[in-house]
């Protein structure tokens, strides 16, 4: 054979184990993402998910290994099989949907043109080295493994770049010298309680807040770069933190005026390592403010409520269960409409009707109604604002689907917010339905928090359809032990199944929530 039909030969290897490799790679570069950009996550989530290499994966190994020995490592055989192996994973690729695909960010795209040729190099060099079923089965293999070298060869252009970024970031700010700046963090309810501030303030003020769930320094960064002007007047900045110094870091960076604590649970105990972490971490909030700062905190939350504040600003508290706080709501009714209840400061009491469902969006609009108040408007005004307040996409928002009403509460994922679902789902008419995968990231309190949401569900739902049947083993066993009838227990693979069983045996008056969908982000 000449040289050139060699090397013809070689590339065309090349290409189809590339084109079998395409599926992994973008779902090795989706999950990275996830894992925002960080190593020690996607390791974690890497070595604890057994099933990213999808069954058909295991057919293809097993035939090229069998076609192997029997054909005596036959190159056409199994250049064919992996033709049809690529078919069929861009087939199923292109007609899966993802709750999170891949975002093409400039750092992504950057990520994209190392990992290629990575995975060119390392294609080529194992076609010319290892047999034709060895290079095959790699090909399904590596693209997880070669995102760690990708992130190390990118990881110093891209702190260099972040770097950069952020102090340009930092200077808009100083230069802002006016700009009331409101930061939000807890464990849950930042996003929630940041809509609804900015739904209460915004016709006073001209506002930016943080769009999505763009609350890390990164997302910060974007934000102030791209989208705040001279002509703002408040900032309402959300600030996550999954592990220690995360909003150290954010309050130095930002230097918000006002402080808003949400809530505080075992929200990321896998990176915090101990709810004494996420305490401290999270009431930096309160006591990285200026003296002559305003921190809101929300009283009914244990944790903040026995914390020692080491800093002496001013400090208001809201509450729904706990009466000595400032703000506090009483006689909370909830329909299909949304909610009504009685707000007390000190010795006034005024009435607020809103949209939103679940106590914890009353504590949230509590906080904006105190905030609002420091900010010098009126509680008439307020509440004009408040009944207006848009429900937030996926937190308790109430839809007709095809007729069917859904209570959807599908980017929860805490043992608060989807007790206080639940509490919502049981005031609610017809026949109360709850469909959930249940709840992760919660370290090795995950199976105990998803055994104690499924024994809450007695009594407040009449029918449970868990989706996933290892990931809600849990909750079934809490559903059994609570005394929870176990005919109105079913379980379905995926959220698709549960959808059509929905719509093909459910009737138009059952009221259905949709509670936690962030496992199926990760074993997409």
């Amino acid at each position: 054979m000449k040289a050139y039909s060699v090397v013809i030969l070689l590339l065309l290897q090349v290409l189809i184990y590339l084109s079998a490799s395409f599926v992994f790679c973008k779902h090795a570069l989706l999950m990275f993402q996830q894992n925002r950009y960080e190593l020690y996550r996607y390791s974690k989530w890497l070595f604890n998910r057994r099933n990213i290499y999808f069954n058909p994966s295991y057919v293809y190994a097993a035939l090229v290994i069998i076609v192997s020995l029997i054909f005596k490592n036959n190159l056409l055989l199994i250049l064919a099989l992996t033709i049809a192996f690529a078919i069929y994973s861009l087939y199923k690729e292109i007609h899966k949907t993802y709750i999170k695909d891949l975002v093409l960010t400039a750092r992504v795209k950057r990520q994209i043109v190392v990992y290629s040729i990575l995975m060119f190099l390392f294609t080529l060099c194992s076609v010319i080295v290892f047999p034709p079923f060895v290079s095959g089965i790699l090909s399904i293999i590596v693209p997880y493994l070669m995102i760690y070298l990708m992130a190390i060869i990118t990881l110093p252009m891209e702190n260099m770049i972040k770097k950069r970024y952020e102090n340009e970031a930092r200077k808009i700010l100083e230069e802002n010298n006016r700009l009331i700046k409101i930061g939000i963090t807890g464990s849950y309810g930042k996003t929630s309680t940041k809509n609804i501030v900015n739904d209460i303030i915004s016709d006073n003020f001209f506002t930016l807040i943080t769009p999505a769930s763009y609350n890390t320094p990164m997302g910060i960064t974007r934000t102030i770069r791209e989208m705040l002007k001279p002509v703002h007047e408040v900032f309402v900045c959300e600030m996550g933190a999954d592990k220690v110094g995360d909003i150290e870091y954010l309050m130095d960076f930002v230097k918000p005026h006002y402080g808003i604590v949400t809530s505080i649970g075992p929200q990321h105990l896998n990176t915090f390592k101990s709810m004494d972490n996420i305490i401290r971490e999270k009431m930096k909030e309160v006591e990285m403010l200026p003296r002559d700062g305003v921190a809101f905190i929300n009283l009914d939350n244990e944790y903040i409520a026995s914390y020692r504040i080491a800093n002496s600003c001013k400090v208001i508290s809201v509450g729904v269960d706990n009466k000595e706080a400032d703000y506090v709501a009483e006689n909370i009714s909830y329909d299909r409409n949304g909610s009504s209840f009685c707000l007390k400061a000190g010795d006034e009491e005024y009435q607020f009707t809103t949209s939103l469902l679940g106590k914890h969006n009353i504590t949230n609009v509590l906080i904006g109604i105190a905030l609002a108040r420091e900010l010098g408007m009126s509680m008439e005004e307020i509440a004009r604002k408040v009944k207006r307040i848009a429900q937030v996409e996926h937190r308790l928002e109430v839809k007709k689907i095809n007729g069917f009403t859904f209570i959807d509460d599908a980017f929860n994922s805490n043992p608060v917010g989807s007790k206080m679902a639940l509490d919502v789902l049981s005031t609610m008419p017809g026949r109360r339905v709850i469909v959930t995968p249940g709840m992760i990231d919660l370290g090795v309190k995950e199976d105990e928090i998803n055994k104690e949401f499924g024994s809450y569900m007695l009594d407040k739902a009449d029918l449970v359809i868990l989706v996933g049947e290892k990931q809600t083993m849990k909750i079934k066993e809490g559903l059994s032990e609570s005394g929870f009838d176990e005919n109105n227990i079913i379980v379905f693979k995926n959220i698709r199944e549960a959808f059509n069983y929905i719509y093909a045996n459910l009737s138009q008056d059952d009221t259905i929530l949709l509670e936690n969908d962030l496992p199926d982000a990760f074993n997409v």
